[in-house]
C-alpha cells in the first residue's frame, strides 16, 4: 500500500513536512490546480498564472528527480475542480493506505481536510508546516497570559532564538530595531534598480494562455510577465535584492514614488509564501551582507524584522484567533469599497497610482498598501469583509493566513487593537512626505478643506470624530482629540460638511 502524498499549490518546496520519508517504490505525489481555488475570490490573472506556472516547474523538477508525481492540469478532461475531487479520483486509482498533507495555509482548507479521513475512510496525517520558524503551538505557548501581544517583544524573542544580528546574547548595535532611520522621503536622483526579469519558457507559455482564455474576466494584466518560477529563479531573485537593493532597503523602505512600483523592496514574498524560497536562507544572506559590509545595519535589521518579525507574527495571530478573526468589525464599518479600487478611475493621485501598478504586476509595496490603499479604506468606513477580499483577489503573495490579520488588524483596525496599538490613520501630510504623488494630484495637500483640498485632510479628522466613542480611551490618541476641540466651530463643521459631499459623490458614481 501507498502513501499519497498532496503538495498544495504554495508548498513548493522539497523540504515540506510532506515530503519527509517518502518510499519512492511506492509513494505518489498528488498535486492539482482546481477551479475553486482559482476563483473562491476572482485571483488577480498574474496571480493564477505565478502560481500555475510555478506548480508545474516544481512538478516536473521533482519528476526528473525520481518522484512519482500525478499532476492535474486546470483543463484536463476529468479535473473535478476540488482538491477532494482529486484526492478522491486518486484513492480510486490507487491502493492508498494514508494520505499525508502539510498543514494548509489557510482555515478553509483544514477545516476541509480535516473531514477527509470519515469521508474517504482512510487516515489523514496533518503535519507542521516547517516552512515558518515558529510553530502554531509555540506562538500560542508565547501568547498565553499576555495583555497584549506586541510583535516588538515576539520579534526580539526570534532574534536570540535564530541568533540574528546578536552579539554576546545582546543585539549589534545597542538596539534591537532601526525602524527610526527608516523613514526617509525620497529624493530626486534614485538610482533604483530595475526589477527580476525573465524569458517565459514553453510551460509558462502555455499557462499564461490558459489563463487569459479561462479567466479572461478577472482583474489584472498578464503582461509583462516577470516572476520567477523556479526556486534556482528564486534564489536569483535573492540574491539580486542583496546584491543590489538591500543597501538602501532601509532608508527608503517607506517611500513612494511614481512610476517606481519597486523601489528597493525586495520582492521576495512572491517565493517566500509559495515556498520556493525558505525564511532562514533570506534572512542569514542579509546578515552575512551586513557583516561583510556591504550593507547597513538599519537596512539588514528591518529586513530581517520583516521576514522573523511580522511575518511569523502575523501567521501566529491568525492561526490563534480563526475562524472568528474574520468577522471582527470593531468600527461596524459597513461602505461599500468604491469602484475606483478596480479601475483607478480617481482624482487622487495616490490612489490612482496605487492601483494601476497593483493591477499592472499584482504588486504594491507595504507602505502603498498601509498608509495609501488601507488608509482610505480605513479612513472611509469601508467593510472589513470587502477590503479584505479585495486585499486577497489582488496580490500574488496574497494568502489569508498573512492577508487577513494586516488587513483587519493592521489596515483597519478591525479587531479593536488586539494587534495594533492605535488605526493606522493620517492625513494627506505623510503620503506628501513619503511620496512625490501630490505633485501631480487634482486636489492641493496643502488645503485642509474645500473642494480642492486633499480628501485625506478632512476624512482623517471625520474618521476620528465619527469613532470617537470607540477611540476615546486610546492614549495615543489622546492628542489628537485635544486638537480637535480646540478647532472653532467654523473648521469643525467645514471638516463635516466636506466629507458628507466627498461621501456623497463617492457613492453616487461621480469621480472623486
Amino acid at each position: 500500500m501507498s502513501n499519497l502524498r498532496l503538495i498544495l499549490g504554495d508548498q513548493l518546496s522539497v523540504s515540506m513536512s510532506s515530503m519527509e520519508g517518502y518510499d519512492i517504490q511506492q509513494d505518489i505525489i498528488l498535486m492539482c490546480e482546481v477551479w475553486d481555488e482559482a476563483v473562491y475570490v476572482k485571483h488577480h490573472k498574474k496571480k493564477i498564472a505565478f502560481l500555475f506556472s510555478a506548480m508545474r516547474h516544481f512538478a516536473q523538477e521533482l519528476k526528473q528527480s525520481g518522484y512519482r508525481v500525478e499532476y492535474t492540469k486546470l483543463d484536463d478532461n476529468n479535473n473535478t475542480g476540488s482538491f477532494r475531487g482529486e484526492v478522491s479520483r486518486a484513492l480510486k486509482r490507487h491502493n492508498i493506505k494514508k494520505i499525508i498533507v502539510t498543514h494548509p495555509g489557510e482555515h478553509r482548507i483544514l477545516t476541509e481536510i480535516t473531514h477527509w479521513e470519515d469521508d474517504f475512510d482512510t487516515q489523514v496525517e496533518i503535519r507542521p508546516d516547517n516552512r515558518f520558524l515558529c510553530t502554531v503551538e509555540s506562538f500560542a505557548a508565547w501568547a498565553k497570559d499576555r495583555k497584549q501581544l506586541r510583535m516588538e517583544y515576539f520579534y526580539r524573542e526570534m532574534r536570540k532564538k535564530y541568533d540574528l544580528l546578536m552579539e554576546g546574547g545582546k543585539p549589534i548595535g545597542g538596539q534591537w530595531n532601526y525602524d527610526a532611520d527608516n523613514r526617509k522621503s525620497p529624493k530626486a536622483g534614485l538610482n533604483i534598480p530595475p526589477p527580476y526579469t525573465n524569458d517565459t519558457d514553453h510551460i509558462t507559455n502555455g499557462v499564461l494562455e490558459l489563463v487569459e482564455q479561462r479567466f479572461d474576466e478577472h482583474f489584472g494584466s498578464l503582461e509583462p510577465f516577470y516572476f520567477a518560477v523556479t526556486r534556482h529563479q528564486a534564489l536569483q531573485v535573492l540574491n539580486l535584492f542583496i546584491d543590489q537593493r538591500l543597501e538602501f532597503f532601509g532608508d527608503y523602505q517607506d517611500a513612494m514614488i511614481e512610476g517606481e512600483p519597486w523601489m528597493y523592496h525586495s520582492h521576495l514574498s512572491f517565493y517566500l509564501n509559495c515556498g520556493l524560497l525558505l525564511p532562514l536562507e533570506c534572512v542569514e544572506l542579509a546578515q552575512h551582507a551586513y557583516r561583510e559590509g556591504k550593507a547597513p545595519l538599519n537596512a539588514v535589521e528591518g529586513f530581517i524584522r520583516q521576514i522573523i518579525g511580522w511575518r511569523e507574527y502575523v501567521r501566529g495571530i491568525y492561526w490563534l484567533n480563526m475562524p472568528d478573526y474574520a468577522d471582527v468589525n470593531f468600527f461596524n464599518a459597513n461602505r461599500a469599497l468604491p469602484d475606483f479600487y478596480w479601475h483607478a478611475n480617481t482624482r487622487m493621485n495616490c490612489l490612482h497610482q496605487c492601483v494601476l501598478e497593483t493591477e499592472k504586476n499584482a504588486y504594491a509595496h507595504h507602505i502603498q498598501r498601509l498608509m495609501v490603499l488601507g488608509n482610505f479604506a480605513l479612513l472611509a468606513g469601508i467593510e472589513p469583509k470587502q477590503v479584505n477580499e479585495w486585499f486577497l483577489t489582488v496580490y500574488a503573495d496574497a494568502y489569508e493566513w498573512v492577508e487577513m490579520p494586516n488587513v483587519s488588524g493592521m489596515i483597519l483596525f478591525a479587531d479593536g487593537g488586539y494587534l495594533a496599538s492605535k488605526p493606522y490613520a493620517a492625513g494627506g501630510s505623510y503620503i506628501n512626505k513619503m511620496s512625490n504623488y501630490c505633485k501631480k494630484c487634482h486636489y492641493r495637500v496643502s488645503r485642509k478643506n474645500g473642494e480642492n483640498a486633499c480628501p485625506f485632510n478632512y476624512l482623517y479628522w471625520d474618521f476620528l470624530i465619527r469613532n470617537r466613542d470607540y477611540l476615546n480611551s486610546n492614549h495615543r490618541l489622546g492628542m489628537m482629540y485635544k486638537t480637535y476641540d480646540r478647532m472653532d466651530k467654523e473648521k469643525q463643521n467645514a471638516i463635516h460638511e466636506d466629507s458628507i459631499r466627498f461621501f456623497s459623490h463617492m457613492e453616487n458614481g461621480t469621480i472623486v
